[in-house]
Formats: C-alpha cells, sequence, structure tokens
C-alpha cells in the first residue's frame, strides 16, 4: 500500500512538473510570439521610415533639379546717357534708345545703368528734355526710353503718362521679351499691376496681369503697384479670377532660368556705376571696353555672380573721368578687372557705342558662359 502510495505521489509530481514545463513553454512561446511581432513592427516602420526619407530625398533632388534651371548670375551694363546727343532729331534719338534697349534684351543683360559724364548731376527721370544741342537731359531721356520699353505692352499705360520723350516710341522695335506676354499666352509668371479694388481683409489684392481674367493674389498691396506674380494652376476654369503668388522680380531669373527683363539705374557720374551697386557684395567682375585695351580673344574670365560691362561715349571713358569729383585717375584701365579691346582690327576709325554694345557683348558671350559654366541658352524663353 504505501509502495502503490508513493508512486501515485511520484505520478502526481511528475504530472505537476510536466503542467508546470507547458505553462512555462506556452509563456516562452507566447513572448516569443511577442517578440517576433515586434520585430515584424520594427522592421515595418524601419521600411515606412526608409521609404519616406526616400521620398523626401527624391522631392529634394527634384527641387534641387528644378533651382539648377535657374540663371544665378547678373549681367549689367553701363554707358553715358550723352550717346544720345549725337542724333539730329528727336525721331533718331528715340531710335537710338531703342537699339540700346533691343541688344541689352537679345545678350540677356539684367541691369542698365546710365551715367552722365557732362557733369548733369541726374540721378532720376523726373525731368524733361530741354531740347537737342542743349546738352540737357540726355540721360533722363534714355533712362525713361529704356524704362518705357522694358515694360509689358499692358502695363505702359499705368506707369507713363503721356510724355515729350516718348512721343516718338511707337516707332521703336518691341523687345519681345519673354514677360512681354499676349493676351491668351500661357505661362507660370506674369508681370502686374495692383488694381484700386476694395477687397475683404485677408483676402489680398486683385491684380491686372494682361490676362481675360484678374488674378487675386496671397498679399494686400498698395494699388498702382508693379508686381511679378506666379500663377497658380487654374482649378475652376469657371472662375471668375485667377489665383497667384507674389514673388520677387527675379524670382523668374533665379528659379526657371528665364530672362525677365532689365532695371535702369541712373547715376550722376562714372564712380557712381561703382559706388551705388544695387547687389550688397558688389560687381565681383567688371570690363571696360576701349580700343586701347587688350584683345577680347586672349581673355579667360574668372567665375562671377554679378559682371559689370562699362561703354564709352563719343570721347571713350577718358571723358567720364575728366568730369567724375570722386576719381584722380587719368587711365581709366585702372578702375577695371578687364580692359578689353572687343572688336581689334576694326576697319573705320569709330565704333558707335549702340554698335560697340552689340560687338563686346556678342564677343564676351562664350568667356561668360566658360566662366559660369552656363548652357548657351540658359536665357532663351521656356515653352510653356
Amino acid at each position: 500500500m504505501a509502495d502503490s502510495s508513493a508512486a501515485k505521489r511520484t505520478k502526481g509530481a511528475q504530472a505537476e512538473e510536466r503542467k508546470v514545463d507547458w505553462r512555462r513553454w506556452k509563456q516562452e512561446r507566447k513572448a516569443e510570439k511577442k517578440k517576433w511581432k515586434e520585430m515584424k513592427l520594427l522592421k515595418k516602420l524601419e521600411k515606412q521610415r526608409m521609404r519616406e526619407l526616400a521620398e523626401k530625398q527624391a522631392e529634394k533632388q527634384k527641387e534641387e533639379q528644378k533651382e539648377d534651371k535657374g540663371r544665378h548670375y547678373t549681367l549689367s551694363v553701363a554707358l553715358p546717357g550723352s550717346i544720345l546727343n549725337n542724333a539730329q532729331s528727336l525721331e533718331l534719338r528715340t531710335y537710338l534708345a531703342g537699339q540700346i534697349a533691343r541688344a541689352c534684351a537679345i545678350f540677356c543683360v539684367d541691369e542698365i545703368i546710365v551715367f552722365d559724364e557732362d557733369g548733369e548731376d541726374v540721378k532720376s527721370v523726373e525731368g524733361d528734355f530741354e531740347g537737342i544741342g542743349r546738352r540737357g537731359k540726355a540721360c533722363v531721356q534714355l533712362a525713361r526710353i529704356l524704362q518705357y520699353l522694358e515694360c509689358p505692352q499692358y502695363l505702359r499705360k499705368s506707369f507713363f503718362p503721356k510724355h515729350e520723350d516718348l512721343q516718338f516710341a511707337g516707332l521703336l522695335n518691341p523687345l519681345d521679351s519673354p514677360h512681354h506676354m499676349r493676351v491668351d499666352e500661357d505661362s507660370e509668371y506674369r508681370e502686374g499691376v495692383v488694381l484700386d479694388r476694395p477687397t475683404k481683409p485677408g483676402r489680398g489684392s486683385f491684380v491686372n496681369c494682361g490676362m481675360r481674367k484678374e488674378v487675386q493674389i496671397d498679399r494686400q498691396l498698395n494699388p498702382g503697384l508693379r508686381v511679378t506674380v506666379r500663377l497658380e494652376e487654374p482649378q475652376k476654369p469657371e472662375a471668375k479670377v485667377r489665383k497667384g503668388t507674389v514673388v520677387s522680380s527675379h524670382h523668374p531669373r533665379t528659379v526657371s532660368g528665364l530672362y525677365w527683363g532689365y532695371s535702369v539705374r541712373l547715376a550722376s557720374c562714372l564712380s557712381a556705376v561703382f559706388s551705388e551697386c544695387p547687389f550688397k557684395e558688389g560687381y565681383d567682375l567688371s570690363i571696360g571696353t576701349s580700343e586701347r585695351g587688350s584683345s577680347v580673344d586672349q581673355a579667360t574670365l574668372p567665375s562671377f555672380r554679378h559682371a559689370l560691362v562699362v561703354f564709352g561715349g563719343l570721347e571713350g571713358l577718358e571723358a567720364g573721368l575728366d568730369v567724375d569729383p570722386n576719381l584722380d585717375v587719368t587711365d581709366p584701365s585702372v578702375l577695371f578687372d578687364f580692359y578689353l579691346n572687343t572688336c581689334p582690327s576694326q576697319g573705320s576709325r569709330t565704333i558707335r557705342t549702340e554698335e560697340a554694345l552689340l560687338i563686346s557683348l556678342s564677343a564676351l558671350r562664350p568667356h561668360i558662359n566658360e566662366a559660369v559654366k552656363t548652357p548657351s541658352n540658359s536665357c532663351r524663353k521656356e515653352n510653356h
């Protein structure tokens, strides 16, 4: 009997051990399953994180590629307003100014500086032409015509009231720059004028961008202001207005690589061309043009952000030096990084400034492209 009881107790203990072992195995299995699930979840989260990271990198690359389309350098041209005094009539003065504007637009010039080499001390276009042969207001007239031609046709009535300087502007050839849009032309950007129309607070302003529909921008601005607008894709074609965002005037150039016209600046003397530079870092490449300079063919330009090319008038750059109170030099070549002859072995005794502009910008173009490493067609209008 004792043996039987002991056997039963042994069997009972063994059964209890087996139960304990079973529970332990179940717990271990459960822990393993939980761990496996956690690992699976971690892997899933890691995959998701990697996918999101890849998407972000792809988006960043796309943004960088988009940014790379832009042109990040500027080209400025400076010339004396006195070149208009060479023309014998108001019509010819106007046409000469038109030739200057066309040449600058063709070669994607971003800034035109009209400097005074006659000591007129002119700093704005607020003035009137005083007649041919009176040594007066040539800088003002040239600057005003240049500004008029750069302005898109549909905005000219808003910014240029009737003026004697512009009476023959109808004779001039249009610049036909990318920002001179036709009414039905599709484009990502447009120039516009803020309209004097009441809007609800926080709803922005209305802008005339030369389209059949007005554009509602994202900011409340003063009426009569000229703005560059980036148009949004029309969500509803039947909507009465288009939506747009105000961007800086250089945004089309730096982001999309579009040539977006030039600005005009008046300088009271030759030294003011440099000292009143609108760029914080100034012009990091300056080129003077003269028949006494070294040949452009041998020139190798360094990389730059803001280049300036300066042209003289009938008497060359020396005339500007003579009347400049801030310059105490007699040789103009010391003012520039490069002093170049852009038309070696010329067949005429003189090259007129409007001719020198085309010759020089054409001769410098391959050197500039090499210096900035941009495609030769970077300033062409993009098809939208």
